[in-house]
């Protein structure tokens, strides 16, 4: 075989590799897109059918091309009704950021402690944290409201936010503490020598490399206490309503208007998605550290 044919040969060979290998990729593509767009498809239903009417929102099966009507919109704001959800929401947004600022300033330094200064038999103080992920929150439902009351506490949004604070504590110091167990420790060292004090080496060194990681917690902190219901349907009542409590109030014994309920949940999910999209590449580059894959 002439070495013009050995080559061809080779080359053929290659490009045949080369094509097999791609094919899974090419695969594994589509059926990411296939999936993506199987989660994605009832939210793009949701917002379509907040812009439909009452009797075209309840027809069976849906009419896709129905007249589009803010009418639900309309209901939601209190246009018609009279009732506004602006306080639900500044409630949840107060409880929310409250909740996560305080979830910052304890995990931080816990974290700190558990992963660049280890404490002794730190990994029995994870498993602390962790374990009071365990107890279902009905359980502690009864305790917590019996608390509240004898203490007056019942219907205060910061109530919300210190139990908010507290269920979200846990998972926020093993985010962070993976996190912060990615700074080198050379750097840390170094501005020890320098005679840089703790305050200042969490301030000046700690937060701004561990920032992709305080953005990814401190969303998550943020979206669970936002979506939050079971203490604050038991909790909360006129004054402190939060947006998740305001939405049951559309399922009523008349029944439930579809359209009136989808706008509402289109209006509320906007904080969380709006606070995503802010910090993406913060929350991409956060999540891809540590051991949080």
């Amino acid at each position: 075989m002439s070495t013009g044919t050995k080559s061809a040969e080779r080359s053929r060979r290659g490009r045949s590799r080369r094509g097999a290998n791609r094919r899974p990729g090419v695969m594994w593509g589509l059926a990411a897109w296939a999936t993506g767009l199987l989660f994605f498809l009832p939210v793009v239903w949701m917002v379509l059918t907040s812009f439909h009417s009452e009797a075209d929102a309840a027809t069976n099966p849906p009419s896709v091309t129905a007249p589009l009507t803010l009418e639900g919109y309309r209901e939601f704001f209190g246009t018609s009704t009279g009732t506004s959800p602006w306080p639900a929401l500044a409630n949840s947004a107060s409880a929310a950021i409250g909740s996560t600022a305080l979830v910052l300033v304890f995990a931080i330094p816990a974290a700190y402690a558990l992963s660049v200064k280890p404490v002794r038999k730190w990994s029995d103080a994870m498993f602390f944290f962790l374990s009071t992920k365990m107890l279902p929150a009905v359980a502690g439902l009864l305790p917590v409201y019996l608390v509240a009351k004898n203490t007056g506490l019942l219907d205060n949004i910061w109530l919300m936010a210190v139990l908010y604070t507290a269920m979200n504590l846990p998972i926020a110091v093993w985010m962070m503490r993976s996190f912060l167990a990615e700074i080198p420790i050379d750097i840390l060292e170094a501005a020890a020598i320098d005679g840089a004090g703790l305050p200042t080496v969490l301030r000046r060194i700690v937060i701004p490399l561990a920032a992709p990681g305080i953005a990814a917690t401190s969303l998550i902190c943020f979206i669970f206490s936002w979506n939050e219901m079971l203490f604050a349907r038991v909790l909360t009542g006129v004054r402190s309503i939060t947006a998740p409590v305001f939405l049951t109030g559309f399922v009523t014994s008349q029944g439930l208007f579809l359209a009136q309920v989808c706008a509402a949940a289109v209006v509320v999910s906007l904080p969380v998605l709006l606070a995503g999209f802010a910090a993406q590449d913060k929350l991409v580059q956060g999540l891809s550290m540590g051991a949080v894959k």
